[in-house]
């Protein structure tokens, strides 16, 4: 669909309008020189690297520096590059947001969530794994049969894939309590794994106007026709997507992150690159099929 240089053209065009649009009333920076490089700027090689798998701040730098100098010239010492993306953590929260109000998903009548765990390390290093001590913890993953040291994420997508809302917990992080903390702007169906599974939770979401649905133990009587647990499962499987294009095309499970500030920047880019290839692949049929989104 895109060239590659159309691609970085049209991801900075997005990119610097949304950040123009809220930065309007208030820049980002309060005083000081601006940078030589462009915030727009940063961010899109952040995204451009993140679709070809670049997911280091130096493999970034590196990769613009050797292949797209001429495009950004005023990309010098790396040192500034990361420090000037890590302290637009917070941009790109806000830019991933408005372009999901700009497809129309917080609108949305069905949306789904389901959790990825983000593994500093395994159990067999956790003992000497001195990162982020303070927020990470023990937890476990039952899709992969897995015990780890860690994070869990917490992803909500609308019934159209496009990316709502993201929350980082420690590893055994309780997934019910944080529901509520990405729920507040939704309304409809929501479907969820079995982890979500509680008549109080569902309850208690149907006051907000949110009709929890999740697949029941195999223990458990299912009232609901079976044509509508078939299409539960079914639709599932989108955010399955989803969460395995974060993991195999953004590296969302990999931290290369030694302080929250850094972290929430890589994360945030993630979340961000991810809705802003659907944006630009919006007008297909499948607009999650990233692979054919820029031609070699």
């Amino acid at each position: 669909m895109f060239s590659i240089e159309y691609f970085i053209i049209a991801v900075f065009c997005k990119i610097d309008e949304l950040l123009k649009e809220i930065t309007v009333e208030h820049g980002v920076r309060a005083k000081g020189f601006a940078p030589a490089l462009s915030d727009s700027e940063v961010m899109t090689m952040e995204i451009v690297a993140e679709y070809r798998g670049i997911e280091t701040d130096i493999g970034i730098w590196q990769y613009f520096r050797e292949h797209w100098q001429a495009w950004f010239p005023a990309l010098k010492s790396r040192t500034t590059f990361v420090r000037q993306a890590a302290n637009l953590w917070q941009y790109k929260a806000i830019l991933q947001q408005k372009l999901a109000e700009q497809l129309g998903a917080l609108d949305d009548d069905v949306h789904l969530i389901d959790g990825v765990p983000i593994p500093l390390c395994y159990l067999c290093r956790s003992s000497r794994c001195r990162s982020f001590e303070d927020i990470a913890d023990y937890g476990y993953c039952a899709a992969k049969d897995m015990h780890y040291y860690g994070f869990h994420g917490h992803v909500l997508i609308s019934g159209s894939g496009v990316i709502t809302q993201f929350a980082l917990t420690p590893a055994n992080g309780n997934e019910r309590e944080t529901l509520w903390d990405l729920v507040s702007n939704i309304h409809g169906f929501l479907i969820g794994d079995k982890g979500y599974l509680s008549q109080p939770l569902k309850q208690d979401l149907q006051t907000f106007a949110v009709d929890l649905q999740t697949s029941l133990r195999s223990n458990m009587h299912d009232s609901r026709p079976r044509w509508w647990v078939r299409l539960i499962v079914k639709v599932r499987r989108l955010i399955e997507t989803v969460i395995a294009q974060l993991v195999a095309r953004f590296h969302l499970d990999k931290v290369w992150a030694r302080d929250i500030w850094h972290l929430s920047s890589r994360l945030n880019r993630k979340i961000l690159a991810h809705t802003l290839c659907f944006w630009l692949n919006r007008h297909s049929l499948h607009p999650l099929q990233f692979e054919s989104l820029v031609v070699s």
